[in-house]
């Protein structure tokens, strides 16, 4: 049958003269494999690490984009396991290490090898480029419920061992607020997702100018939502090879796994510089200076709104207003070039953090090199992604490794 089908030229992997032993075919050049091999390496030395998944849906999400010809399925979109077994023989440079456990990882994340590595790439990301002020960004997530979560203390009768509040419901619903803010005190206008499939625009009614919204059945934030919320950045940043952008994120794989958002980055002149896993409290600005502001500002909104409308319950259809009116109080100037100040990202100060601040991780003060951290994700990011960062070696992206020969159809 094979030999029937070269004949009739049916067989899609011979080529020419080409002669195929044994039952799989090597798909990827050696060149790209070593390329596949480097990348993995990189996210491990970044505290982002491939699972086995990882490998097998990336290899697709390459062979796909590149129309490279390949036996792999599409409708798991992911490469064989039999291509990842051949693929591990053939490098056996790379092995599978069992990762430590989340609360392990948090209480050594934040240890000072850790933070001087990013603090390095930081500031080789500064030096290629000389990122003004106002073209370095920050952008994280965080939600928004219905139900404030925490009550303001109410005067009651002295002696009362319990006092009641009202709220609009016991279970709210949330939706997602993407915010995105530059150490020059500007803010790129918020995306919001709403939990839902059909958008009803009276959704946005009262959100702050310029606002755009995106639905999921989740609420949270995605791949596909994330690369929209992209194009809304470039829309508003404008990046140019004499005015590039430093975007800096958390690692997760909406922000980071994401090969729409990879290639309009490199096309677009924004060089993505990734946080470390559960360092977000210490080294994100918009952690450090805008979400808790903007927290207590949406529980006082919440509050006034139902004191305002006695019996009624908020809905989804009252969040864009509210939000709005806290999201103007806290998306200060002031607010977030302080979290970049306090952060030690701009004026760089990669000694912004004392001895104190590293106590939690005494015990573990060590670069990590061998084992997988599963980074501590955003508010409202949805659970069952996976992780991923890497470092650019030529390129100075510390988020993204760009695959010169594996991509290089695609730009």
């Amino acid at each position: 049958m094979a030999l029937k089908r070269r004949v009739k030229g049916k067989n899609v992997y011979a080529v020419g003269g080409t002669k195929m032993l044994g039952s799989i075919k090597k798909v990827f050049t050696d060149e790209q494999e070593l390329e596949l091999v480097q990348h993995i390496k990189d996210n491990e030395e970044t505290m982002y690490g491939f699972a086995v998944d990882d490998v097998r849906k990336f290899a697709f999400e390459i062979a796909e984009r590149n129309k490279i010809r390949h036996p792999f399925s599409t409708t798991s979109r992911k490469a064989g396991k039999d291509w990842l077994r051949g693929f591990r023989q053939r490098h056996p440079d790379i092995t599978l290490r069992a990762p430590e456990s989340t609360s392990a990882a948090r209480a050594r994340a934040f240890n000072k090898p850790i933070i001087d590595k990013f603090y390095k790439n930081l500031q080789k990301a500064q030096e290629k480029h000389v990122f003004p002020l106002h073209r370095i960004f920050n952008v994280d997530e965080t939600s928004l419920n219905t139900v404030p979560t925490k009550n303001s203390k109410i005067f009651a009768k002295k002696g009362r061992k319990q006092v009641a509040r009202v709220t609009s419901a016991e279970r709210g619903e949330s939706t997602t607020a993407v915010i995105c803010g530059s150490d020059g005190g500007n803010f790129i206008p918020p995306m919001l997702i709403f939990r839902r499939l059909r958008m009803k625009i009276e959704l946005m009614d009262g959100t702050p100018p310029g606002s755009v919204y995106a639905c999921n059945p989740s609420g949270w934030m995605n791949i596909e939502v994330f690369s929209q919320w992209f194009d809304h950045f470039l829309s508003h940043t404008k990046p140019s090879t004499e005015d590039p952008i430093l975007l800096i994120l958390d690692g997760h794989l909406s922000h980071t796994r994401n090969l729409d958002v990879i290639i309009k980055a490199r096309e677009n002149n924004v060089t993505i510089l990734c946080l470390p896993p559960h360092c977000t409290h210490k080294l994100q600005p918009l952690d450090v200076g805008v979400m808790f502001p903007l927290s207590v500002y949406h529980n006082q909104a919440l509050e006034r709104w139902m004191n305002n409308n006695a019996g009624r319950v908020v809905t989804v259809f009252q969040i864009g207003k509210i939000f709005g009116e806290a999201y103007l109080k806290a998306a200060a100037p002031s607010n977030i070039i302080k979290g970049f100040e306090k952060c030690g990202i701009w004026p760089l100060n990669p000694d912004v953090f004392t001895d104190v601040d590293f106590v939690a991780a005494t015990t573990t003060d060590q670069a990590v090199s061998n084992e997988i951290l599963v980074p501590h994700p955003s508010i409202n990011i949805a659970p069952d992604e996976k992780f991923l960062v890497t470092i650019n070696r030529d390129n100075l992206y510390p988020g993204l490794l760009y695959f010169q020969p594996i991509l290089r159809h695609v730009y």
